[in-house]
């Protein structure tokens, strides 16, 4: 059984949910990810659906009934994404600040009440002042608040992916790619937590940073910005990077953040990152090469990044030794908790590479297996039976806990930031939603992991990033058109278990 006090909540993300209004007065043109799913060539070259944000959900507005829609659901949790862009549409670069630097990092960017006021007046103050709205509202009916300060949108002005993808890295703005982004990251989410903070106590500085490194200098088809294609140093930089800005976050965060809004909070500023944990599993256990595949995965997508938060050590050969050069004190001791998002595992197979050794000094190169995990035929069956979402995704729930242990291993208490599927008629999300919780409860009172809640993806259909609105992710239906909402059928299902604490009795 889960504890009395676990918080049962769903997630979304500004640029997925918050556009949508009829009059398109609050459309945020001013980010990235808004640039890139409306440019032609991605659309003529199908790497994103062609769907406009725009036309979405619309909980800038719609806010509050979604919150009730969440209160009925026996929710008490809801997390929300603030969009740099809204906050800041307008450069910051022109307000210096103290930086210092150590071991080729950023170990400290110092900001003061003077600089807070500087930002204020090139802030979209009435953006925030709608930010402050939404999070009272959620307060107003007792649903604790987690805000995530970045979820992969950068403001235009950080990053054109465009410039980027065409020059292939050498005009920009470059994003992450530039340490200079660190600087402004600081910046801004000192501002927000100087101005939020009494009524924010739970923070987290990013959602699923290496998806931003994997899938953005990684796979160039992946339909994430800026579309470089098997650049493993720049993937490792960009990841680098974020490891930093989460550290100086941290910092900035605790300095501007100390009034305690929740009685029950461990402190007034309790900072976390949400990592998407993907169990590897060797296609063939018993082949060397799938094997040191499988390893190499999970130290790229599983470890590297948390274990530079906890213990300052960002693995940058990617050999899982901790060689000379890769002690980053400055990164470690900056984690009070970790949200786990899960959907599905990985199958992979080894290829033996001249080149990865030669340019990345990797002895093998991991490749997906089709028809398991994140790469099966969609509303099918996996090559191991098992059901297959909309978005080719695997029913595999004892990845789940196999993702709860290792994330255990970090030291930290644990929330389940994300988990759900792509159902657009609602009857295999009961299911998936029964069984994975079911892992996560037995795990719970068996093995005794320190896991404090669970956050469905999501309340609402919502933009599914390059994939548009195909995916259908909501636990209640959205009408585009109208933008009225229709619970399911897993509605139901997440109330019985949010309301009596356990998975036993339940039916779908």
């Amino acid at each position: 059984m889960f504890k009395r006090d676990f918080l049962w909540g769903a997630s979304e993300a500004g640029f997925q949910f918050e556009m949508g209004d009829a009059a398109g007065k609050y459309v945020d043109p001013n980010s990235d990810w808004f640039k890139w799913v409306h440019d032609p060539t991605n659309i003529a070259r199908k790497v994103v659906s062609g769907d406009s944000p725009e036309d979405g959900v619309n909980y800038w507005e719609l806010y509050p009934s979604d919150h009730d829609l969440a209160k009925s659901m026996g929710m008490n949790t809801y997390r929300i994404g603030i969009e740099w862009s809204r906050v800041f549409p307008k450069s910051t670069a022109g307000l210096q600040v103290g930086v210092k630097t150590s071991n080729g990092v950023i170990s400290e960017v110092d900001i003061d009440p003077t600089d807070i006021q500087e930002l204020e007046e090139t802030a979209n103050n009435g953006a925030l002042r709608h930010y402050g709205a939404i999070i009272e509202d959620l307060r107003s009916k007792g649903l604790k608040v987690i805000v995530c300060l970045n979820h992969f949108t950068l403001p235009l002005w950080v990053h054109d992916p465009i410039a980027v993808r065409d020059s292939g890295l050498r005009k920009g703005p470059r994003g992450w790619y530039d340490a200079s982004t660190v600087v402004e990251f600081t910046k801004f989410a000192a501002f927000v937590a100087s101005k939020l903070g009494d009524r924010v106590d739970m923070w987290a500085t990013f959602n699923e940073p290496m998806v931003v490194a994997e899938e953005g200098y990684l796979e160039a088809q992946s339909g994430f910005p800026p579309g470089i294609n098997m650049n493993i140093p720049a993937a490792k930089r960009v990841a680098r990077n974020m490891v930093n800005a989460h550290a100086r976050t941290y910092d900035v965060i605790k300095k501007f953040d100390t009034r305690r809004a929740d009685g029950d909070s461990p402190s007034p500023a309790w900072i976390g990152v949400i990592h998407n944990m993907i169990p590897a599993q060797p296609l063939n256990p018993s082949n060397r090469l799938d094997q040191e595949a499988a390893a190499l995965m999970d130290r790229i997508h599983n470890r590297l990044f948390v274990e530079a938060t906890v213990s300052g050590w960002f693995d940058s050969n990617l050999n899982g030794v901790r060689d000379g050069g890769e002690a980053y004190p400055h990164f470690g001791n900056r984690l009070d908790w970790l949200g786990v998002n899960y959907y599905t595992r990985y199958v992979v197979r080894g290829k033996a590479s001249i080149l990865a050794r030669i340019f990345a000094g990797l002895s093998v190169m991991p490749e997906q297996v089709e028809g398991y995990g994140y790469a099966c035929e969609p509303k099918s069956v996996s090559l191991a039976g098992r059901p297959t979402s909309e978005f080719r995704q695997e029913l595999y729930p004892e990845g789940l806990g196999d993702s709860l242990v290792e994330a255990s291993q970090f030291g930290r208490p644990m929330y389940i930031t994300e988990n759900g599927t792509a159902d657009s008629d609602d009857t295999y999300r009961p299911r998936y939603l029964l069984e994975h919780l079911r892992v996560a409860e037995q795990l719970v009172d068996e093995r005794k992991v320190d896991l404090r809640g669970y956050l469905h993806w999501s309340l609402t259909d919502n933009y599914e990033w390059a994939e548009g609105f195909r995916m259908k992710f909501g636990l209640a239906h959205v009408d585009l058109k109208t933008k009225a909402r229709k619970i399911g059928k897993s509605a139901n299902v997440f109330k019985q278990i949010a309301e009596s604490d356990t998975t036993e009795g339940v039916s779908i």
